[in-house]
């Protein structure tokens, strides 16, 4: 049997053990985390700046620790609403075989999803230490594919990230349109027809739009749980005029960088990045995806 190797990991905060993780690599295992304190945990989720948009606010990356934030919160989710449609999906097919676990050396999660075999988009917000006010390593970064509960069908690590030109969590009001990264993997984890490609135009994100939106959320963190049946709601802009547009799907800490797709004769077409929440009803907003990249400016 082959022998297992086991990493613990520290982080510390004034001198005071503040968080502490196990990674057990392997071929099919995924890598587990267990935190011994929830006061670092609530910083590293909840401290990014929340949009200056009324009834939105950052997903941030989910964790392991159930967390209060008021009665409304404690009600029902922010971004899911009082009543909740979203179901578990089978991972080992598209669209959802694309889309997979990005979570970080230091326990935090988020969703992503592969346009090409070597290239993950994620919401850039993901990538953000409060702690250090500055960007998590890419090294430190890990990609697990159509993760689901003890198994997924790839796991690689981050070699470099890319962030537009601008995007800062200190001022996500002007910036929440730029809230989106691309990871570049250390290996190829799909064959090109095991991907999204970029193919939408500014025509495709329009009101009523069928969209469907899946990620690993706060409440179901080991499995991708989705909305089927929601649709685009609107556009708008942030305080920069980078545009983002609206939606009522449900989804909450943990789908932030998750994909919102639509189902066109061609297949399935990516609209955009998840970003933000609504803090009382099911949905939020999007950063577009789109095949030039000036349109996303």
């Amino acid at each position: 049997m082959a022998r297992k190797t086991r990493l613990f990991l520290s982080a510390f905060f004034n001198g005071r053990p503040y968080f502490s993780a196990a990674c057990l690599p392997a071929e099919n295992r995924p890598l587990r985390f267990s935190a011994s304190s929830g006061t670092f945990l609530f910083w590293l989720t909840f401290s990014a700046a929340r949009a200056a948009v009324a009834g939105m606010f950052l997903l941030g990356p989910s964790l392991s620790a159930a967390h209060a934030e008021g009665p409304a919160y404690r009600t029902h989710l922010p971004g899911v609403g009082p009543e909740d449609p979203r179901q578990r999906v089978d991972t080992t097919q598209m669209p959802w075989s694309a889309i997979g676990r990005v979570q970080t050396e230091l326990g935090s999660r988020c969703t992503g999803f592969l346009i090409s075999p070597v290239l993950v988009e994620t919401a850039a917000h993901c990538l953000w230490l409060s702690p250090t006010a500055r960007f998590i390593r890419p090294t430190s970064v890990h990609f697990l594919r159509a993760y689901s509960g003890d198994h997924y069908i790839a796991h690689a690590r981050v070699v470099r990230v890319m962030i537009p030109p601008g995007y800062t969590t200190a001022e996500e009001a002007r910036t929440a349109g730029l809230d989106h990264a691309t990871l570049v993997l250390d290996h190829p984890v799909a064959k090109p027809d095991d991907v999204f490609h970029v193919t939408a135009g500014p025509a495709d994100i329009a009101p009523g739009t069928p969209i469907m939106l899946g990620g690993y959320e706060q409440n179901q963190p080991d499995i991708i749980t989705a909305d089927l049946a929601c649709h685009i709601t609107g556009l708008s802009q942030d305080l920069g005029g980078h545009t983002l547009f609206t939606h009522d799907c449900a989804g909450t800490h943990g789908s932030s960088g998750a994909p919102v797709l639509t189902q066109t004769q061609g297949g399935w077409q990516v609209l955009g990045v998840q970003v933000q929440a609504s803090t009382q009803q099911a949905g939020g907003r999007a950063v577009p995806l789109l095949n030039s990249p000036s349109a996303q400016q």
